[in-house]
């Protein structure tokens, strides 16, 4: 335990660091903005280490001890140029790895054009490999010639050195040491950090840990491995990516799916698959919009699907006729509002569920009670017996809205015709200005959900006749009985006290009586 404490301040200590390096290096440009130039950076220091390391250990291996990539002429290296995108999915020649554009940073007058010329290599060293969609486009948000990094060349240059110096600063190891999780680690942290102080922008792109922690649980309750995960919404990717971090290295056999509609967000995702060493051929993350082009149609069916999609936003619904007969929203018989988008979510999500998978995704309140479009889907969900369980969180969970969202669990095969409510509005401790789920609110849940569990005040288990009476509402407080925390009172015992005080009372006021008949008589 005392070593587990110890990594932990460790931990702490280099995430402090990390920030203040990440803070310092930010100057006058807004926080939320420079996040893709530290991001960048720390992706570029990741990929150029991991691929030196890559090449020295094979020399090694072969008895060249005193072999180092980054000392190798650029025509030298070209020659292993083929092989290395077949295996590593990308090539860097040794001049433009981090390193050594690090070093000759302060000297580079033309700094802001080496990185561009770089960044442009790199992602075309993959063009025409099966790579190809992992690296397209990756660098487009670190713009070297932003004037948001000073007003001249030479003041961007002196700002772009100091960015390279400061990452290359921060203690994340030595990638051969196969410590990856220090820079994935890192980099989740950086990412909560801006999201943090983005507020709601922030909010839409990431999910705090613990909640993803929760619904990965949830989604895979029983198994030690699973073949695909899938986020429909997937944000920077922090959910998909838990599903390895709960199960265990290569539990996710075949590999990690995802889509996003923002491309800073895509670029983001992507960058955080490889920074968790997901080779590019195990994950596979599109930029479109889900609800009408989406793009996993050929990867589909999914075993573990986990999301937090954006709430209420508006979609095309109605206005495109086609989506009515789309197989993943026609079974309901209607689509949900154009205004509200949250239920098409899980349609999308329930269609592309395998047999034997689990969805667990979080919601916004109001479609659990909503009437109209909403309730007929609802109908449909229940009438079809694929929701497992409903679970009311706590308010304040995420950045940017402190709304007390909801998750439903979605089964296509359920061992009874019952739906678990779980009420775990209080399970949480407040950390600055957020709630938090701790490891024991998250045991508790999980293992009340694995159960299907009654718990007075805190769970119910009902059958479909109950939820049909109640219209198909599927609230939360519809169905588990909030505990009454008044202070209760005895009745005769307090009309006991009252008596005893009136008796009292009227002691007293004989008393006084007496005292002031005395002084009367004495005058």
């Amino acid at each position: 335990m005392a070593i587990d404490t110890k990594k932990e301040q460790e931990r702490d200590e280099l995430h402090r660091a990390i920030w203040a390096i990440a803070d310092e290096l930010r100057g006058a440009v807004d926080g939320w903005d420079f996040k893709n130039y530290v991001l960048g950076t720390m992706f570029y220091r990741y990929i150029s280490e991991n691929l030196a390391n890559y090449v020295n250990a094979g020399e090694r291996d072969a008895g060249n001890n005193d072999f180092d990539y980054a000392d190798l002429s650029d025509a030298d290296a070209e020659e292993a140029r083929k092989d290395l995108v077949d295996e590593k999915g990308f090539f860097i020649l040794p001049s433009e790895l981090f390193c050594n554009v690090c070093h000759r940073a302060d000297t580079d007058e033309n700094l802001n054009e080496t990185l561009e010329k770089v960044f442009r290599n790199i992602e075309e060293s993959a063009k025409g490999s099966s790579s190809e969609s992992s690296f397209s486009g990756l660098f487009d948000d670190f713009d070297v010639n932003s004037n948001k990094l000073g007003p001249t060349v030479a003041k961007r240059n002196e700002r772009l050195a100091k960015l390279l110096h400061g990452i290359a600063n921060m203690n994340l190891g030595d990638v051969k040491d196969h410590d990856i999780d220090a820079f994935g680690d890192a980099y989740e942290y950086l990412m909560t950090m801006y999201a943090s102080g983005a507020g709601k922008s922030g909010g839409e792109f990431f999910t705090p840990a613990d909640v993803s922690e929760l619904l990965t649980r949830l989604g895979t309750v029983g198994k030690t491995e699973i073949n695909k995960v899938y986020d429909p919404a997937c944000g920077s990717g922090s959910l998909l990516l838990k599903a390895e971090k709960i199960l265990g290295r290569d539990a996710v056999r075949t590999g990690f799916f995802g889509q996003e509609i923002n491309i800073t967000t895509y670029n983001l995702c992507r960058i955080n698959m490889f920074l968790h060493d997901i080779g590019f051929d195990k994950f596979d993350i599109a930029c479109e919009d889900t609800l009408t082009a989406p793009q996993h149609w050929d990867d589909e069916p999914f075993e573990l699907i986990v999301s937090n999609p954006p709430y209420s936003i508006r979609w095309a619904g109605s206005d495109n006729p086609l989506l009515i007969n789309d197989p993943r929203f026609s079974r309901a018989g209607v689509l949900a509002p154009k205004g509200k988008a949250d239920l098409a979510f899980i349609m999308h999500s329930l269609a592309w569920l395998a047999s034997n998978g689990t969805a667990a995704i979080v919601c916004f309140p109001g479609i659990m009670y909503r009437g109209g479009a909403e309730q007929k889907i609802r109908k449909y969900l229940i009438d079809s017996n694929f929701i497992d369980c409903v679970i009311q969180l706590p308010s304040n969970l995420f950045f940017g809205t402190t709304i007390a969202t909801c998750i439903m669990v979605l089964k296509r095969s359920k061992k009874d015709n019952k739906t678990l409510f779980i009420d775990a509005s209080s399970e949480c401790i407040k950390v600055t200005n957020n709630n938090k789920l701790t490891q024991e609110n998250i045991e508790h849940i999980v293992s009340v959900f694995a159960a299907r569990e009654e718990k007075k005040h805190f769970s119910h288990l009902a059958d479909y006749e109950e939820i049909e009476k109640n219209d198909y509402n599927l609230s939360v407080s519809t169905y588990v009985e909030a505990e009454d925390t008044r202070e209760k009172i005895d009745i005769v015992q307090l009309n006991a006290e009252i008596e005893r005080i009136v008796a009292r009372e009227q002691v007293l006021r004989d008393e006084i009586a007496k005292i002031i008949a005395e002084i009367e008589a004495g005058s």
